[in-house]
């Protein structure tokens, strides 16, 4: 287990923001690693949904124009030769004129309808505050997860003390101390690692394939980005603090199982002073005892 104690801050670090331990350079690599995941991400759904509406259009039309060639091949094909020919023509000409604008307005309804599922899905499986997932969406991303991948690594975070920002300087300052932690997390984690709010203020991370040594790494650069943070809800500086238990695990296991003991050590780092981050490995986890800290 490792324990790492509250680390000094300068008045020029503070200015500085969200900042990772290493320099700045690590925070803003990772917000450079979000943002063109996330721009990626919306390319690709705007790319399927027209090409959803394209073809809708394109072989609605298709077949109106198909069906209707070989009705009337079928029905005037005793006709003259010319009135033959006009019958074709028109049985390709109508279907065009009418089905395309017809499908293509399907192909509009559709895709409207699938833009508003994919947004009440990303609203039911998120936080409205932190925009983190919301606590059943990542234990069922985890989930998901732990089955394809046999390494990796859990972390609970609690912010210290929040009930006395809460107390001290209202709620509305409270949440906004949850989404500057939400966000200093989010700055200094890799764009496929998980980040949910567990209710409260609680957060847990889920590192896929990290071994002990990375995991304590990363809950070291998030404590330090939490203190590092700015908040001013009173028109001056306060410092944020986290508290931060994890488990490694490179066999296979499940989330309640690393869930206990992430929270364990999460208790553990409580009691051994707050700002601490306490990660083990799942097979070597001591026994915590358990005491109601306020």
């Amino acid at each position: 287990m490792v324990a790492t104690g509250l680390q000094g801050t300068t008045n020029d670090q503070n200015k500085q923001g969200v900042v990772a331990p290493c320099g700045a350079r690590e925070s803003v690599v990772g917000w450079k690693g979000l943002v063109p995941a996330m721009n990626s991400d919306k390319t690709v759904n705007a790319w399927r949904s027209w090409s959803s509406v394209g073809r809708w259009t394109v072989f609605g039309t298709a077949a109106c124009v198909l069906i209707s060639v070989a009705f009337n091949a079928v029905y005037f094909e005793d006709l003259g030769r010319d009135a033959f020919y006009r019958a074709i023509v028109s049985a390709v000409v109508l279907p065009i004129l009418l089905g395309a604008p017809l499908f293509f307005y399907l192909g509009m309804r559709l895709r409207g309808l699938a833009i508003t599922n994919r947004r009440l899905g990303l609203v039911a499986r998120t936080d409205s505050l932190t925009a983190c997932l919301n606590r059943g969406a990542f234990a069922s991303k985890v989930t998901e997860t732990l089955q394809a991948r046999g390494t990796g690594a859990l972390l609970m975070i609690d912010a210290d003390n929040f009930k006395t920002i809460n107390d001290l300087y209202g709620h509305e300052s409270g949440d906004e101390a949850l989404t500057i932690i939400a966000r200093s997390i989010r700055a200094v984690v890799r764009p496929g690692d998980l980040v949910g709010r567990m209710g409260g203020e609680e957060f847990a991370v889920f590192l896929p394939a990290v071994d002990q040594s990375a995991a304590e790494a990363v809950a070291e650069r998030i404590r330090r980005s939490v203190n590092l943070a700015i908040f001013t809800p009173d028109g001056r500086q306060r410092s944020l603090s986290v508290s931060i238990g994890g488990v490694a695990f490179d066999r296979p296991a499940t989330f309640s199982e690393l869930f206990r003991i992430a929270d364990q050590r999460l208790y553990g780092a409580k009691q051994s002073g707050r700002n601490r981050a306490a990660v083990v490995h799942v097979s070597d986890h001591p026994f915590v005892e358990l005491r109601q800290i306020a």
